[in-house]
């Protein structure tokens, strides 16, 4: 301890903040990457299923949704913030710190990971789906039974995408007051000009996003078949 406190001298003091605003990053993105997992989930397959030749096919549903994916995707993430404090306020009854943060964490990565999953969904095998409609299989059977079950490794690729894409819009959301490592990196390394500090969040934001991709790659590994 005492030879990175020697190449990082304001860890001595910083350490309980550090540890703090690790906590919190770690924190937005375990919650934000839930709810944006099963709404991105939910709207990728909708996108598949309601498209012209889907076996849902409802073109003004899958229009809407499209457009109103690209809409979301092209706000600048620091706007978006903004745009969303009052429905931050009315749905977790703030728009301040890490709670403040999960509606326009949420908002800000569900439209793109529906689109990544939207993209890995249509990799599966359309003679696949064919086969089960002669089967009989209906359309929640298709869903869950073969268009899920045969994009997992698809699925876990792009969901470490999103992962990674998740941890830098938390250090952006850090920036405007929601705590977590941007805020840290902030408030230490720039502000105070603690450039020792400001290295040392970045070392951490490297290894948590090389646990999610390891991880990922292991579940790739597992599931491809």
């Amino acid at each position: 301890m005492s030879f990175i406190y020697t190449i990082a001298p304001n860890l001595e003091k910083l350490g309980k903040e550090l540890w703090k605003c690790t906590g919190q990053t770690i924190q937005m993105v375990i919650v934000a990457a839930l709810f944006a997992f099963v709404i991105g989930t939910a709207i990728g397959v909708l996108l598949i299923v309601t498209k012209r030749g889907g076996i849902l096919e409802c073109i003004p549903l899958y229009t809407g949704l499209d457009k109103a994916i690209d809409i979301v995707r092209s706000i600048p993430f620091i706007i978006l913030m903004f745009l969303l404090i009052p429905v931050s306020r009315a749905i977790v009854g703030t728009s301040l710190g890490v709670t403040g943060a999960y509606v326009p964490l949420i908002v800000g990565t569900a439209p793109f990971f529906g689109r990544q999953v939207e993209s890995a969904i249509a990799e599966v095998d359309g003679g696949l789906i064919e086969a089960s409609e002669a089967m009989g299989f209906n359309p929640f059977e298709i869903i869950f039974g073969v268009y899920l079950r045969e994009s997992i490794p698809s699925i876990t690729r792009v969901s470490m995408i999103t992962l990674v894409n998740l941890v830098g819009l938390t250090a952006m959301a850090g920036a405007v007051g929601a705590g977590g490592l941007g805020d840290f990196a902030i408030r230490y390394g720039y502000q105070l000009g603690y450039f020792d500090a400001l290295w040392v969040t970045v070392i951490i934001i490297l290894i948590i996003i090389s646990i999610i991709q390891f991880v990922g790659n292991i579940i790739i590994r597992v599931t491809t078949h």
